[in-house]
């Protein structure tokens, strides 16, 4: 299994990594939905730059997901 790293990954990319038997769309929904059950999680995350319509995670807001629902 390789080393997960904690770099920029699009919403859909980092979402397979968590839910690999799923479709892209459908993982990246369900992703959305775990962080959506951490309103602490969602509050950091639009500080550090996220918006709706991100299509992507920057370095930092990976590391507070992994911090929040861990490392896929």
């Amino acid at each position: 299994m390789e080393e997960f790293r904690c770099r920029m990954y699009g919403k859909t990319e980092l979402a397979l990594k968590y839910c690999p038997h799923l479709s892209g769309s459908a993982a990246r929904r369900k992703l959305m939905q775990w962080i959506a059950l951490q309103p602490q999680l969602v509050e950091e995350l639009k500080r550090m730059g996220m918006m709706d319509k991100s299509r992507c995670f920057t370095p930092i807001q990976v590391r507070l997901i992994i911090e929040a629902i861990g490392e896929p």
